[in-house]
């Protein structure tokens, strides 16, 4: 399973994001992220395996802030559990 938050805000979007997957979690997960408009261009996605709290970790130390935004956790059935696996994904 997996689940899904997008959110628009007058505020830093981030702890809302956050709290909406927080709301999932009874649906089961290995990893999540997620990804907001970056300064100028393009998307910056933060990822992180494991719990809630390990993404929000990994956001104090890279912050991705902005108005507007998704969210997603993941439980891997197709590849294996990992940072780089983890959604939500950007093509490049």
């Amino acid at each position: 399973m997996c689940g899904i938050a997008g959110a628009v805000s007058l505020r830093n979007i981030s702890p809302i994001l956050i709290e909406g997957l927080r709301r999932l979690e009874y649906r089961g997960y290995d990893s999540a992220g997620v990804a907001v408009p970056a300064d100028g261009n393009g998307i910056k996605r933060i990822c992180a395996m494991g719990k809630i709290a390990e993404l929000e970790t990994a956001l104090e130390f890279n912050p991705a802030e902005g108005h507007l935004g998704i969210a997603h956790t993941r439980w891997a059935t197709h590849g294996r559990p990992s940072e780089r696996n983890a959604h939500p994904h950007i093509s490049d």
